[in-house]
């Protein structure tokens, strides 16, 4: 936990051990602007917009399983790149927050209308799921993640993105190159290249669900060019510097021809 001390003229913030500081040692001070006179009361959240603390929730000793309940599913978290491909020393503000992991423990499946159906990823399978998914816990010494079943991108059995096998109703496009220059030929710096919004299929997931427990196959297929939301999905990159995006079928707005 945080510890706050708070006077007249600033505030100063005891740090141990927590994620939103990662790279600062345990009891590092952080002090901020002045907030002016105090008063009992006076603080709001907006007086703190901009300081966010998440932590993991720790799993005491005491406890060596946990049991996924419904359709949760238990997923032990990668662990975070500490160097480059080229053997640099990454800082940790620098590493990426790990978006894979293995599962470890599932839950009894969920219910849908009266068809009862079980999880359909497995203990140890390696899969990828939605960024800002479930609930951050460490048990047994590792940083592991509780989350719906529904909140899994897909499965990844190699270590390139490529290889994604999206699960339900997510499909895995490759997104098509940024455009280099205006249609009138003049030429683009990086920072103003539109982020693009079209890109081909390369897999599908099953389909989603109806009430007896049956696949709707989805309304596009490998090799269709789509033009979707632009703020929806999870993108990643594949070693080879290519750009991928995982979304819901329901981002798809068109197929391209």
């Amino acid at each position: 936990m945080a510890t706050s001390q708070l006077t007249a003229s600033s505030m100063t913030v005891s740090v141990r051990n927590l994620a939103s500081f990662e790279g600062l040692r345990p009891s590092s001070i952080v002090k901020f602007s002045s907030f002016g006179s105090l008063k009992p009361g006076s603080l709001t959240q907006r007086s703190f917009k901009g300081l966010v603390v998440k932590a993991a929730t720790v799993v005491a000793p005491k406890y060596t399983s946990i049991k996924p309940l419904g359709d949760r599913v238990l997923v032990k978290i990668k662990e975070t790149e500490e160097k480059t491909e080229g053997g640099i020393l990454l800082p940790t503000t620098a590493q990426s927050k790990p978006q894979g992991g293995e599962v470890v423990a599932i839950g009894e499946g969920k219910t849908i209308g009266k068809t009862k159906l079980e999880c359909s990823v497995k203990t140890g399978a390696q899969v990828i799921y939605s960024k800002y998914a479930g609930t951050e816990l460490e048990f047994n010494g590792s940083n592991h993640l509780i989350l719906k079943e529904d909140d899994i991108v897909g499965i990844l059995e190699t270590d390139d993105i490529k290889d994604l096998k999206p699960l339900n109703d997510r499909v895995f496009i490759k997104v098509a190159e940024a455009e280099e220059k205006t249609t009138g030929g003049l030429l683009l710096t990086e920072s103003s290249k539109e982020k693009p919004s079209i890109g081909m299929v390369i897999a599908v997931g099953p389909g989603t669900l109806d009430e007896e427990g049956n696949r709707k196959p989805l309304s596009v297929a490998p090799g269709n060019t789509v033009l979707y939301s632009k703020y929806a999905g999870n993108d990643f990159k594949g070693n080879d510097g290519t750009s991928y995006i995982a979304l819901r079928a329901s981002d798809v707005m068109a197929v391209l021809s």
